[in-house]
């Protein structure tokens, strides 16, 4: 999948794969890939970025945590975090609805 359909949406995949509860990092890179079927392979020098962005808007927090004898940062939802992901999910169903009323044909009716 081109990196450009995906930029204006990382921020919301990273919200919703961390909606379930904090992971480090790489988990949510695999998240992201296991979640998107293997079509979203996110390279880490766009995931942490994004994440370190989010967590300075107030919508994610980290904590150092232990995950297999390894000490990682681990980021979670912020309640203002939870706030925007309901956002981005009404706003991506909206968009969604739009595009796909001027992509898709009804049956009947006439380009």
């Amino acid at each position: 999948m081109e990196a450009d359909a995906v930029r204006g949406h990382l921020d919301a995949m990273l919200l919703a794969v961390l909606e379930p509860g904090p992971l480090h990092g790489y988990a949510v890179i695999t998240a992201v890939r296991r979640r998107s079927g293997g079509a979203l392979a996110l390279r880490t020098g766009t995931v942490y970025p994004a994440l370190h962005r989010l967590e300075r808007l107030g919508l994610l927090r980290s904590r150092r945590r232990s995950v297999a004898d390894r000490s990682r940062r681990c980021y979670e939802l912020t309640d203002a975090g939870r706030r925007g992901l309901t956002a981005a999910r009404s706003a991506w169903r909206e968009f969604t609805a739009a595009i796909g009323a001027v992509l898709d044909l009804a049956p009947g009716s006439a380009p």
